[in-house]
């Protein structure tokens, strides 16, 4: 069914290069047709997304940092002065200080919770707030998560927690923006060769379990993550919302490893 997402507009929040999560996602709904904008934070991420941005036809970019009040009004602000309304937002952003994404959990500091907790999940909550004030037709909302917030995965540790929130988030704010036709999902891939990914200790060898476990036996790609969201924004998904779709190779339905690797 092509051009499922022909005649939409829509925010991608947080691609980093063409290794990203979101870049698959964006890849995805502009080959459906879709519009895109793309947000960034900061001139170094800038040079970066802008030839992805270009080359799914896109020159519509805005510098985002989504701590502050004052740099996401003026976003949704431009968002609405060029489209007047958008029909969904991809948000693909986290953050926690690299050196906490080693070692124990219990010796997480203050001040990286609070931040990886405002960075990781109060940045969905906020960008919903705004966005659904541009989608009166209705919309969809789309964040990303991962299966280490319910089960303990090593070196994820502050992460975790972060992603557990986001999941609690995800579906209280589909429950308030039902009724506004607006559908709010998260999608959960396994464990993934990103920028982001590789900030995790043991990333490499979590990687390498995955694939040779999971009942797939290969981890998620970028091409079915972007098929998995072109499903939660299209159409095709209306009647879903407040789910966490999991893309990881059915390795969550796994009690312990595969025969050949215990």
């Amino acid at each position: 069914m092509p051009e499922l997402m022909k005649g939409k507009r829509g925010l991608v929040m947080g691609v980093a290069n063409e290794r990203s999560i979101a870049w698959g996602i964006a890849k995805a709904l502009a080959e459906e047709g879709a519009e895109l904008a793309f947000s960034y934070q900061g001139d170094a991420f800038g040079k970066r997304v802008e030839p992805l941005a270009a080359s799914v036809g896109s020159d519509f970019l805005v510098d985002v940092d989504v701590t502050d009040d004052a740099s996401m009004d003026a976003a949704f602000a431009a968002l609405k002065e060029k489209w007047g309304t958008i029909d969904f937002v991809v948000h693909a952003i986290a953050f926690s200080d690299k050196n906490e994404l080693t070692g124990r959990f219990i010796n997480t500091s203050r001040e990286n919770f609070k931040n990886s907790l405002s960075i990781s999940c109060f940045s969905l909550i906020d960008v919903a707030r705004r966005a659904s004030e541009l989608m009166p037709e209705g919309g969809s909302i789309i964040t990303l998560t991962y299966a280490g917030s319910n089960r303990v995965t090593p070196f994820y540790n502050v992460m975790g927690v972060a992603k557990a929130a986001l999941e609690s988030a995800v579906r209280y704010l589909a429950n308030d923006l039902g009724r506004d036709g607006i559908r709010v999902n998260a999608i959960s891939p396994g464990p993934m060769k990103t920028l982001a990914g590789a900030a995790i200790g043991g990333a490499r060898k979590t990687f390498r379990y995955t694939e040779a476990n999971a009942p797939l036996r290969e981890n998620a790609t970028l091409e079915a993550i972007g098929g998995t969201a072109v499903y939660l924004a299209s159409k095709q998904g209306a009647c879903t919302t407040g789910e966490i779709i999991m893309v990881d190779g059915g390795v969550h339905v796994l009690g312990m490893p595969q025969p050949e690797n215990l």
